[in-house]
């Protein structure tokens, strides 16, 4: 038992130590980040709601059904719900009802509001799409922004280790009296600048990583840590289209022009639906209702000794002679109330017909609401080539944008192959003291800043390429880096 106790915390631990050290990819940041962010979550919700408004639409064709109880005592003066007759009892009474209805005609108004659930349905998904595409890109911005950080980190580190090597050989010449002390105190000098710029990339990675990981909604900012993934730059089909495919494109695929076309259908449906209330309703409906109640009966019997009396009725003016007449000689007696479901099969009833209703007049609700309906549509009209417009802009913004950053790149390499070039000759003339320690250093940080510049412009036009990716159509989460 202590075995297996022993092994299990072992076990525990090793899970912990590997959960603490997980590097996070990119492809699993922007997976994690779809799956948890406040903003799809929402967005989901909204499509939970779509659906549940689709749903009502669907139950105006249904018939409706509901039954309806009710039990009351009475006392005092009371209505025998069964004879209709006033005594003063105290009971107890019961009545049952079951009713049903169905719309036959309501202008058309079931079917053009199930219509807008379908397009309201379709509206909240493309929604959804775009919040995901929006929430990747920006994941994608952030983990790049880190990958730059610790890029130039590294150039950092490097090329400080080359300016320690360079201390320990110019003290050696400076011991021999080779090189004047005055080039180790400008090295020494370079060292202290170079430890500067290695405490502020460590800081910006470390705020890179922070500000990733809370956009991912992970608290543990301690441990969180990207994978070693290398990015080079990935040729793509869309370096080889114009712009003018990259619009059209867009114009089809993106969810911004497809949520303002969804929007202007539904404003043009709800125009539909107002216009309706000016038909006539019909609706059909059904009702049965039975009662009963504890009240005793009151009923008439005849005396079987004597079954027949014979009263008079009146007199013959003319004569003075009585008229009689023979009449059941009956009483009324007091007899128990009938059993529960002799009642309730005696005293039930039905009715069923149709209602017509007729828009008359109401005070140019309907009309306005018309009015408002038109103006509404107009509006989404308005909001649908405004979002062509934009879409068509930004666009244009990305295009460039990567063309350009394209252009930074190459020019950048070109810059590093000629910084490179002059650092090694510089270098090369320093170890033989053809130059100067402070012309050295500055070679060596034009050569940094180039090597930089290069990690700069390389995750920026990876960034800015896949952008017009996304314009052209291609998801966010097949997006290739």
């Amino acid at each position: 038992m202590k075995k297996i106790i022993i092994l299990s915390l072992f076990l525990f631990i090793g899970l912990q130590i590997n959960a603490q050290n997980k590097k996070w990819t990119l492809q699993e940041c922007i997976s994690y980040a779809i799956e948890n962010n406040i903003s799809v979550r929402q967005s989901e919700l909204d499509v939970e709601s779509s659906d549940i408004s689709k749903r009502d639409a669907l139950g105006n064709y249904l018939p409706t059904l509901n039954a309806s109880a009710g039990n009351s005592w009475n006392t005092g003066l009371t209505q025998d719900i069964s004879t209709g007759v006033l005594r003063n009892v105290t009971s107890r009474s019961s009545s049952y009802s079951i009713s049903a209805g169905i719309t036959v005609f309501r202008g058309l108004r079931n079917h053009r509001e199930m219509q807008r659930a379908k397009m309201l349905q379709l509206s909240s998904q493309y929604n959804l799409s775009l919040i995901k595409d929006d929430i990747a890109l920006f994941v994608a911005n952030g983990y790049l922004q880190v990958l730059l950080n610790k890029a130039n980190l590294e150039v950092a580190l490097t090329q400080n280790e080359v300016t320690l090597d360079q201390i320990k050989r110019t003290q050696s010449l400076v011991d021999a009296g080779v090189l004047p002390k005055g080039d180790l105190l400008e090295i020494n000098a370079v060292d202290a600048s170079e430890k500067q710029v290695i405490v502020i990339s460590q800081s910006n990675v470390t705020i890179s990583l922070i500000s990733l990981a809370q956009l991912l909604l992970i608290k543990d900012y301690e441990n969180f840590d990207l994978a070693d993934e290398e990015f080079s730059i990935i040729f793509s089909e869309i370096t080889n289209k114009n712009v003018d495919e990259v619009i059209i494109s867009a114009k089809e695929n993106r969810f911004e022009v497809k949520i303002a076309e969804q929007n202007m259908s539904v404003a043009l449906k709800d125009l539909e639906i107002s216009k309706s209330i000016y038909w006539p309703t019909v609706n059909a409906f059904f009702n049965y209702n039975t009662r009963e109640t504890d009240i005793p009966r009151l009923t008439q019997i005849t005396d079987p000794d004597n079954p027949i009396i014979t009263t008079q009725i009146g007199v013959v003016e003319s004569t003075g002679e009585a008229v009689v007449a023979d009449f059941p000689n009956t009483s009324i007696v007091q007899e128990p109330s009938l059993p529960f479901g002799d009642q309730l099969s005696l005293n039930d009833g039905i009715s069923y017909g149709f209602q017509l209703s007729v828009p008359i007049f109401n005070g140019f609700s309907t009309r306005n609401s018309v009015k408002r309906n038109i103006i509404n549509l107009k509006r989404t009209e308005f909001q649908l080539e405004q979002a062509k417009l934009d879409l068509e802009s930004n666009v244009y913004q990305a295009y460039v944008d990567a063309e350009g950053s394209q252009k930074a790149y190459d020019a950048a390499l070109v810059a590093l192959e000629s910084q490179e070039l002059a650092y090694q000759y510089a270098k090369d003339r320093y170890d033989v003291g053809l130059t100067n320690a402070f012309d050295f250093s500055q070679s060596k940080l034009r050569y940094d800043q180039a090597l930089i510049e290069v990690n700069r412009s390389k995750y920026d036009y990876i960034f800015k390429l896949k952008v017009l990716e996304l314009f052209f159509g291609i998801p966010a989460t097949e997006l290739k880096f």
